[in-house]
């Protein structure tokens, strides 16, 4: 009898520690860390940012087969991981380059994140990335342009969107196809902040005209997070370029566009660096006084009932908002992370960092208009990919190059308010 009641709760034990384990595998979370300016003069971004990693959240936990051959959308979970759920962890960098490095600290050594993505400002990815490499964290980058970024030798730093010397190269393609329409590109002006993003982007650019066979751009540089920016514009107004390449990020954005009004200026062609062009924010504080600008993109919502356009929904149910450029790609870059954990099959950093670098993702398993996801030697994305767009109507942009991507032609001179 003693015998009997002994096997008994030897076959309990037993039978808890399998329902035990099996509640574990199905309760168990995958977190990465997302860095964000979540206050300061760029929160826009990083509210939008936010709303993109959430809705690639409800793509990743829920089963969405209307999805097609995306990766991670057929199941609820990671299948790799026995349908384990991921959690992000949304930490504020204030737009600061230092509280973004102690945050990213924080998230790896108090959070325990098997992972990050982030940052936004080219300036603060430069830190938190620094962080994440000293600990052996995989830090995988969507929208940070910088090109010195991928320049370090860093063994953790992975960025999918096309770097600055991409979109130089497309500006200058894109005004050497314009000149041969008839309209004037061969005086350049670019205004830019001084900020890590702004100075890198510069020196790129006027790197890649001068190589093109372009004359160097006249520079104009001005303190970020400016209160007056009359003395810039009047530059503009003096010089009378037949280009201004803003680089600027949305709060400096807004108010230049007001400047430019109170001053009454206005260039024959305004060519937008995405950043605070692209925040819906922007749109709608100035849009109106902005109609004609071009912009950088590689993001496209596609015809009704595409998964590109369902994944726009979803987010714009989410954030309010339509999807802007680098919203999507800090989407994209979020779900090439997961997508390389899922492969991992493993929360193990270095394991992740080795499926992070056999990632070959076409272009039909991408909610972005790349020519697929695949690392170089530096953690470099070679096939990242970008369209020229412009804003039409003061409230959407459309893309206007290549004739290819075109979703109706240019119109110039740029009109303003």
């Amino acid at each position: 009898m003693k015998l009997r009641y002994i096997l008994g709760l030897l076959c309990a034990a037993s039978l808890s520690v399998v329902l035990a384990g099996n509640a574990s595998a199905q309760d168990k979370t995958v977190k990465i860390g997302g860095v964000f300016p979540l206050s300061g003069n760029a929160a826009s971004a990083g509210v939008h940012a936010k709303a993109a990693i959430e809705t690639a959240l409800d793509i990743i936990n829920n089963a969405h087969p209307e999805l097609g051959n995306f990766p991670l959308a057929k199941n609820a979970g990671l299948a790799g991981l026995g349908g384990a759920k991921v959690e992000v962890v949304f930490a504020d960098n204030q737009g600061s380059p230092a509280t973004g490095q102690n945050q990213t600290l924080r998230l790896i050594t108090e959070e325990k994140v098997v992972a990050l993505t982030g940052a936004y400002q080219s300036g603060i990815t430069l830190t938190a990335s620094a962080i994440a490499e000293k600990y052996g964290i995989p830090f995988l980058n969507g929208e940070s342009v910088a090109a010195n970024l991928t320049e370090r030798g860093f063994k953790w730093f992975f960025r999918v969107t096309p770097v600055a010397s991409d979109f130089a190269k497309i500006y200058n393609d894109f005004l050497n196809d314009m000149k041969a329409t008839g309209v004037k590109t061969d005086s350049v002006a670019m205004v830019h902040d001084n900020t890590e993003y702004g100075t890198s982007v510069a020196n790129v650019i006027t790197s890649v005209f001068k190589e093109g066979g372009r004359s160097a751009p006249i520079d104009i540089a001005y303190a970020a997070n400016a209160t007056d920016v009359q003395s810039q514009v009047l530059q503009l107004k003096e010089k009378k370029p037949d280009v201004v390449i803003m680089i600027t990020y949305t709060s400096d954005a807004i108010l230049f566009a007001k400047t430019m009004q109170a001053l009454d200026y206005k260039p024959p062609m305004l060519l937008a660096d995405d950043a605070g062009y692209s925040d819906p924010s922007f749109i709608k504080a100035v849009g109106k006084l902005s109609v004609g600008a071009f912009n950088r993109s590689s993001w496209s919502v596609g015809p009704p009932g595409s998964p590109t356009a369902v994944i726009a929904e979803m987010y714009k149910k989410k954030s309010g908002d339509e999807m802007d450029d680098t919203a999507a790609r800090q989407m994209q870059g979020f779900l090439v992370l997961v997508e390389a954990i899922d492969r991992a099959g493993s929360t193990d950093p270095a394991k992740i960092q080795a499926a992070l670098k056999a990632t070959d993702l076409k272009p039909d398993q991408l909610m972005i208009g790349y020519k697929g996801v695949k690392f170089d030697e530096k953690g470099q994305n070679v096939l990242a990919a970008g369209v020229i767009i412009q804003l039409q109507d003061g409230e959407n942009y459309v893309a206007v190059w290549p004739k290819t991507n075109a979703q109706k032609t240019p119109i110039m001179p740029y009109k303003g308010w």
